[in-house]
């Protein structure tokens, strides 16, 4: 039989462990109904900028190879890697004693040539005139022996074969002076003789000149303002056709190419406006524009190359093949609702301007549909399905429905800039930011 003091002790744990339970269902349901707390930002209207960002090169407007037309050794080489050349400027000597040969033979066969001409265009011509001449005297007096001759054949005082020898004098007389025409006739302007003679000195002539431009080939000059960017060539060298000796970046605007992320393509534009940041000089902000991009794109890179020209003359800083990060402004809003782009739900297969948002609204979470406009690296444009002074939430925590306490948080600036300080961190951050 149970003592009532046992008893009393028993019924006092009972009530202790029923109080227990009442406590600990009590603290559940209120843990079940409590709001989870949530950040969130308000909807405001504010300027909003996108911008690509990506790396280029400084470019020359040209760059000239200079390398050698002949085979020889370099007698001199004139310029130094940085050097300012000016048009016509002798860059490299190379050997010329063999050429400097052969030309002094091809004016001696043009002077030769020449002497010849005028020869016969004056003495020659004149002695084959006076040939001439004399030949017709000789058909003449032969003409008059064979009348002669015949009349005393006639008479009988001479022979038949007298008279024949006379008609043979005649015809030889008569083949001289044929000769003697037709040398008149070759030494004519435009007989044979003087056009043969015009042939020997043209052909001299072009032989001269080949002379002299292979001469002029040993010396390598400058087309016009440049400075030199590489030498790789020394005196004593045997240079070839094909090799480059000398690279020059002839003087002009300097250019910017860029290899951009095809993505980013339908995002420029020709004439848009660019921040450049040189990696080694990134306190020195210089400003470009988009003036080319090209029509086709590179398959293995997937990138297309993009032009710019800096608004000012180069500073002397930049320097052929330098790295350059680069912030384009492809479009720009003055004011417009925005919202972090934390705070955006897209669906797979959703277009690309529509996504969803959770809004607070009588202590609950709310989904709630909006179209966007643009987009930098941290906001977008609200085009529909958000007011001014709504608030959104940030992050996946929340869901639809959800009681939730609001923690506000400043919403993110609406632009994409590139830093300004720190020379390894400016190229840095804007090729992260492209999403590489």
């Amino acid at each position: 039989m149970v003592s009532p003091k046992l008893f009393s002790r028993l019924a006092s744990q009972r009530v202790w462990i029923t109080l227990l339970l009442l406590l600990g269902l009590c603290l559940l349901a209120w843990l079940g109904t409590r709001a989870a707390v949530v950040d969130g930002t308000t909807v405001q209207a504010k300027g909003l900028i996108r911008s690509v960002q990506f790396s280029g090169r400084v470019a020359t407007l040209a760059r000239v190879d200079i390398g050698s037309t002949l085979t020889a050794r370099v007698a001199q080489v004139l310029v130094r890697e940085g050097a300012q050349v000016r048009a016509d400027d002798v860059l490299v000597r190379l050997e010329s004693d063999e050429l400097h040969a052969a030309m002094g033979q091809a004016q001696a066969a043009q002077s030769q040539a020449r002497a010849r001409l005028q020869g016969l265009r004056s003495t020659g011509r004149m002695q084959t005139q006076a040939a001439l001449a004399q030949a017709q005297a000789n058909v003449q007096a032969a003409r008059a022996d064979v009348a002669r001759t015949r009349q005393l054949v006639t008479q009988g005082f001479l022979s038949p074969a007298r008279l024949d020898e006379a008609q043979r004098s005649l015809e030889v007389a008569q083949a001289q002076q044929d000769s003697a025409a037709a040398q008149v006739q070759a030494n004519a302007e435009s007989g044979t003789e003087v056009s043969q003679a015009q042939a020997q000195l043209d052909t001299a002539h072009a032989a001269l000149v080949a002379a002299q431009a292979r001469l002029g080939q040993t010396v390598l000059r400058a087309p016009d303002l440049a400075r030199v960017l590489v030498r790789t060539v020394e005196v004593g060298q045997i240079v070839q056709p094909g090799r480059v000796l000398l690279s020059l970046a002839l003087d002009g605007p300097a250019q910017i190419k860029a290899q951009v992320d095809e993505r980013f393509l339908s995002q420029l534009a020709v004439g848009q406006t660019a921040t450049v940041v040189a990696d080694a000089f990134a306190d020195q902000r210089l400003t470009a524009k988009v003036s080319y991009i090209a029509p086709a794109v590179d398959a293995q890179r997937g990138a297309v190359e993009v032009t710019l020209t800096l608004d000012k003359e180069a500073p002397g800083f930049l320097r052929e093949d330098m790295t350059l990060s680069i912030e384009v402004e492809t479009a720009r809003r003055e004011s417009a609702l925005t919202v972090p782009l934390a705070a955006l739900r897209t669906s797979p297969g959703a277009a690309e301007d529509a996504a969803n948002v959770l809004v607070v609204a009588d202590g609950r979470a709310q989904l709630r549909s909006v179209r966007l406009g643009v987009r930098s690296l941290q906001a977008a444009e609200v085009v529909s399905g958000l007011q001014a002074g709504d608030t959104v939430l940030l992050g996946g925590n929340a869901a639809a429905g959800q009681r939730v306490r609001l923690r506000e948080v400043a919403s993110p600036v609406a632009t994409s800039s590139a830093p300004k300080t720190q020379a390894g961190a400016a190229g840095a951050a804007m090729t992260n930011a492209m999403g590489r």
